[in-house]
């Protein structure tokens, strides 16, 4: 491990799990293993990824980003993306994000970790209340943008990737990315920490309207399922760890 001088931590919610880019094994593989597996393109990266979907801003930044500091030995690199759980409550205190992700700005300045912010897609075309999702992620996604200019680090701004926004890129319950969404969102951040210019769209299938008996079928499948978990108190990670809670080799591409 001696021979290991990157050291990626993604930590964050489904976003940064993985989920919609689900693997015939039922695990979920999503951007940050992409990233793990491109930033191996030059030499070996150990990796941990914390990151459990359902998980609002708060235990992000008091769980898993301490978890990911106190790993020995420490973390080069971490990507922070968090707020997208906690926009979807009923009642959403920006101003309380915007202070979590200063907190988990200064614990990696203080610790010397390379830090790169995330915004998460934008998901609000497609979902009851879009309107109010879209106005909070443009009030928390601005006010994350003066943070990371102030610090002088860099943020993947994936909320307003227009790509990113087409059908195509998104899973059946509309709320997370497939696996064409987190292979954009893995170039948006290996370009980013190349210093090089966001990858270039492919084709894209046309939008397709959708009919009636699709959105009820929406409804039953995902959205009443989600509205009886808040209703009971409850998330889709309650039960869940994280999928790589310890270091992780990727090995060196082609070795």
């Amino acid at each position: 491990m001696d021979r290991v001088s990157v050291r990626y931590a993604a930590i964050g919610d489904s976003f940064t799990e993985g989920v919609g880019d689900e693997q015939p094994d039922g695990s979920v593989r999503g951007w940050a293993d992409l990233v793990a597996v491109g930033l191996a393109r030059e030499e070996a990266v150990q990796y941990v990824n914390l990151a459990v979907r359902g998980r609002l801003l708060a235990p992000i930044v008091s769980g898993q980003l301490e978890t990911a500091l106190a790993l020995d030995p420490p973390p080069t690199l971490v990507t922070f993306n968090g707020g997208g759980n906690d926009m979807l409550r009923p009642r959403t205190d920006v101003a309380e994000l915007v202070a979590l992700t200063t907190r988990a700005v200064r614990r990696c300045l203080d610790a010397g970790v390379r830090l790169v912010l995330l915004s998460g897609a934008d998901p609000s075309d497609q979902l009851p209340f879009g309107r109010t999702i879209r106005r909070r992620g443009e009030e928390l996604t601005a006010r994350v943008a003066e943070l990371a200019a102030a610090n002088d680090i860099p943020l993947v701004d994936v909320f307003h990737d227009t790509e990113i926004r087409r059908q195509h890129y998104w899973s059946a319950d509309r709320l997370h990315l497939n696996a064409t969404g987190h292979e954009r969102v893995a170039g948006l951040v290996l370009a980013a920490l190349d210093g090089a210019p966001a990858p270039q769209p492919n084709d894209s299938p046309p939008q397709v309207a959708r009919g009636l008996a699709a959105e009820a079928r929406y409804y039953w499948q995902h959205v009443l399922p989600w509205v009886n978990r808040r209703l009971r108190g409850r998330s889709s990670g309650d039960t869940l760890d994280a999928k790589h809670p310890v270091w992780t080799v990727i090995e060196q591409a082609g070795v």
